[in-house]
């Protein structure tokens, strides 16, 4: 974790000196600067920022994995990832959910009223899933 928090940071810096040069470049006295592009870039800087900064801190409180050693195999990064779901079909009603939602912002709020719902529903059947049903613990 510790080389990708340095990426990311170096990518921080990187594109704060593009946000700058963009800001200065696109400066027209009558038009004054560029709006959209100079703060889509310096969001942009601070997502990367955030980013690195999360993983430099992570990256202190966990044991290194394989890509902090330059002398790893790729098998030595092997092992379980964790548990997924194998059979879900949450995601579907969260995708259809928030399909509507970005189609309610394009043609009209009213699709809102419809989406949240479906939404709300695909969210609580995701975190409740293996609370119930085939797949309740014991």
């Amino acid at each position: 974790m510790k080389e990708q928090g340095k990426i990311f940071l170096g990518l921080a810096v990187f594109v704060l000196a593009m946000a700058i040069t963009y800001g200065l470049w696109t400066n027209n006295s009558d038009l004054g600067i560029e709006a959209a592009g100079t703060t889509a870039l310096f969001l942009a800087f601070a997502l990367c920022a955030f980013i690195g900064y999360y993983l430099a801190f992570t990256a202190r409180r966990v044991d290194s994995g394989a890509g902090d050693n330059p002398e790893a195999e790729v098998a030595d990064d092997a092992g379980e990832l964790g548990f997924f779901a194998p059979h879900s079909w949450q995601p579907l009603s969260l995708a259809i959910g928030g399909a509507l939602a970005f189609m309610g912002v394009i043609f009209g709020w009213w699709l809102l009223y419809w989406s949240i719902p479906i939404i709300l529903i695909g969210l609580f059947g995701w975190v409740f899933e293996f609370y119930r049903g085939e797949n309740q613990n014991q």
